[in-house]
């Protein structure tokens, strides 16, 4: 049964005229087999820091981002279609149930070379590091957040090695993982899981050395990935080297990586991320604003058509919901029909038009899920989100909610905060905007308050708000990865406990039997049945509010080969490399018109 969903283009594919332009200041390159080249340095940028690279500490999509270079897993996703590809399994077999998964591992992997392995030279990797990193990601510490959402309740045993593990006893093993020699691992699932292999290729897939684990704990940054991080990187740029032992080589044989460095930068603005790839400074940007992008055609419309471009141009929707979040355990928001009555009061379609000038693919009219899934291949495939009813603008309704609740024209209404982080200054925008409407349908004030991601997060977990921006760009390519936002099995006993990915710690015991029913089904529209009747139970209870779907326009500059948009934001540059060629004949032909 096919499992992955093609992201669509939307837009089309634009290419601007080349101007003199040289990408990370590299001339001379080293050729390969099959017209690829070795050397350069490409540069690229994030919006908000790098949290930590500790992959069971890993919930932020930067932070995804940079690992993934990092470290490698049995499996990873394909940059092109975001289906599974091997990794450091070369191939796996499945049993008839779908519960025995059995990965043949490359014989060729080492760990990179680091001070924690003896004289500093990293070690193979076997089938035992695999247990062990398993092990790893069904220990019970404060900093393993991934657990819930991989492991837990999905692979034999995996539940009681954590129990055993949180009073402090160590257990003999995961009775679900079986070592059967250095190069072949045994997984053995609970229950069928057609999402296995694509939460395998997140975070808890990776595989850690023991050493290093013991050397650098939540410090960790040793994997087997084709970059290796660099002491230079400080709070404004990270540095990754290629990793000069990586096992993996192209089509034609060349050894992998291409390039030399990967400069991960930190400006936060959109505007100023923008500013810098137009000055040379950035090779690949994403979310570029869409006032921006409207210049830039508007001025050079004229040289779409010359060859070779300048730079490339995508759009398209992004697998990422945007939405504010309540606080549930606590008034007023354990009320329905207040959380309801706010939402019933945004104009979200005011919100996308003007507050973010076009820049969303859609507004939140719809359920948690982005509409990215309706677009598959197949329309067998389709998860067809215009099925799920959610909340647009109805002010009287809102305003009788609000006055069942005890709250007539907002009189006697608590005093409750926004907490957002900055976003480059859209979601303030877009905060001064709601909070304009609720005061003018509903006569309720709110406040709001700017926080760092980083205590955003930490907020959102332990339940410190009253509401909260948030927002959510998949894992994987399933609209499962969404939905496991409101699963109460993921919710922990105690308030003071942290709760990573259901924030609002909403529980339905349907809503947590439909998704089982879902992830039990024989066929994708089966699936997708149960997911929408559980998405819809959701939206009706309005644990959060859906503000808008992303999409986003990247640019990227046209030497740069082989590096693929995605729907995802997903970024594998271990196959990415520079064709100079193409600068020299930019430079020639604008030499030329001069």
């Amino acid at each position: 049964m096919k499992r992955i969903l093609l992201p669509f283009l939307v837009g089309s594919v634009l290419c601007f005229s080349y101007s003199c332009s040289t990408i990370g200041g590299k001339k001379n390159q080293r050729v390969a087999k099959g017209n690829r080249f070795y050397g350069g340095t490409i540069r690229l940028n994030e919006n908000t820091p790098v949290l930590n690279l500790y992959p069971y500490y890993i919930y932020d999509k930067v932070s995804y981002t940079v690992a993934s270079q990092i470290y490698d897993g049995l499996v990873k996703i394909n940059p092109r279609d975001l289906s599974i590809m091997p990794d450091i399994a070369k191939k796996w077999d499945v049993d008839g149930n779908g519960t025995l998964y059995t990965f043949h591992l490359n014989n060729n992997v080492t760990f990179q070379d680091d001070p924690c392995f003896t004289y500093g030279k990293g070690r193979k990797v076997t089938a035992n590091d695999f247990k062990y990193s398993m092990e790893q990601l069904c220990t019970a510490t404060a900093d393993n957040v991934v657990f819930s959402i991989t492991f837990k309740a999905a692979v034999e045993g995996a539940n009681d090695f954590f129990e055993s593990s949180k009073k402090g006893k160590p257990a003999a093993g995961i009775s679900g993982i079986k070592v059967l020699n250095d190069s072949t691992i045994q997984i053995k699932l609970i229950k069928k899981n057609p999402m296995f292999l694509n939460m395998l290729a997140g975070p808890g897939g990776f595989v850690v050395a023991q050493e290093a684990v013991e050397k650098y704990g939540k410090g960790l940054h040793v994997g087997t990935g084709a970059f290796v991080y660099s002491p230079t990187s400080d709070s404004n740029r990270l540095v990754l080297t290629a990793n000069p032992n990586y096992f993996r080589t192209d089509s034609a044989g060349n050894q992998l990586p291409y390039i030399d460095t990967l400069f991960i930068n930190f400006i936060p603005d959109r505007t100023d991320e923008f500013k810098a790839f137009i000055a040379g400074k950035l090779d690949y940007i994403v979310s570029v604003p869409s006032t921006q992008v409207d210049k830039m055609v508007e001025q050079q419309i004229a040289d779409f058509q010359h060859r070779p471009p300048k730079y490339l141009l995508a759009r398209m929707p992004e697998m990422s919901t945007q939405y504010y979040a309540f606080n549930l355990s606590k008034a007023p928001f354990n009320d329905i029909r207040v959380r309801k009555a706010f939402s019933l009061a945004i104009d979200r379609n005011k919100i996308v038009s003007e507050v973010l000038q076009g820049e969303a693919f859609a507004p939140g009219l719809h359920g948690v899920t982005p509409p990215t899934f309706m677009y598959a291949s197949k329309p067998e495939d389709n998860y067809d989100i215009s099925n799920i009813k959610g909340d647009s603008l109805n002010v009287d309704l809102a305003k009788k909610l609000l006055s069942e609740a005890g709250y007539p024209d907002g009189k006697k209404f608590p005093v409750v905060s926004l907490e957002l982080n900055s976003g480059g200054g859209i979601n303030t925008s877009v905060a001064l905007e709601v909070q304009k409407e609720l005061e003018t349908n509903l006569n309720v004030h709110i406040n709001f308050n700017i926080a760092s991601f980083s205590q955003k997060l930490e907020d959102g977990r332990y339940l410190r708000f009253d509401m909260i921006r948030s927002g959510w760009i998949a894992d994987y390519p399933n609209p499962a990865d969404f939905l496991q936002l409101f699963l109460g099995a993921n919710v922990p006993d105690s308030i003071g406990q942290p709760s990573y990915y259901n924030i609002t710690r909403y529980k339905n015991p349907e809503y947590d039997k439909l998704i089982d029913m879902g992830l039990a089904a024989n066929t994708v529209a089966e699936e997708y049945k149960y997911f929408q009747q559980a998405e819809q139970l959701a939206i009706n209870d309005a644990p959060i509010i859906v503000l808008w779907y992303d999409q986003n326009y990247s640019l990227t500059r046209w030497p740069i080969m082989a590096l693929y948009p995605n729907s995802m934001n997903y970024v594998d540059m271990s196959c990415v490399y520079i064709d100079e060629r193409m600068a020299a004949e930019g430079r020639a032909d604008s030499a030329k018109k001069k």
